[in-house]
């Protein structure tokens, strides 16, 4: 007789570093925290937000015009795609004249550069 299959991701003993896993769980940030930080993740979930970011942090600065060029969408898509990336404070706008000029905040740089690791080359 053969024993039933168990999932690799899971203990065969149930085992407990009280101790330390106490240590752990009061160290973990609150609900709250998590929630905020967990929205950021989400706003470069999509491969053109991210495209975007990517391309703000190569570049620094863009306008909408030359972010739809630089990721291959049409201008109101690349603006949709830069209004829910501000949103989520990764980016923030300025008008300059008629333009109006987008860059990451320093959050949405760092975690652009998390995200992306070596694969994305900066100014």
């Amino acid at each position: 007789m053969t024993e039933p299959a168990r999932p690799d991701d899971q203990c065969d003993l149930l085992c407990l570093d009280l101790p330390h896993a106490e240590h752990i769980r009061t160290t973990l940030p609150d609900l709250e925290v998590l929630t905020a930080r967990a929205a950021l993740g989400r706003a470069l979930a999509d491969p053109t937000r991210l495209a975007v970011a990517a391309a703000l942090l190569a570049g620094d600065e863009l306008c909408v015009c030359d972010m739809a060029w630089v990721v291959g969408h049409a201008q109101n898509l690349a603006s949709h795609h830069l209004r829910q990336l501000r949103s989520a404070g990764l980016v923030t706008s300025r008008r300059d004249g008629k333009l109006v000029m987008y860059r990451l905040t320093p959050v949405g740089r760092e975690l652009v550069r998390a995200v992306l690791g070596p694969a994305v080359s900066e100014v």
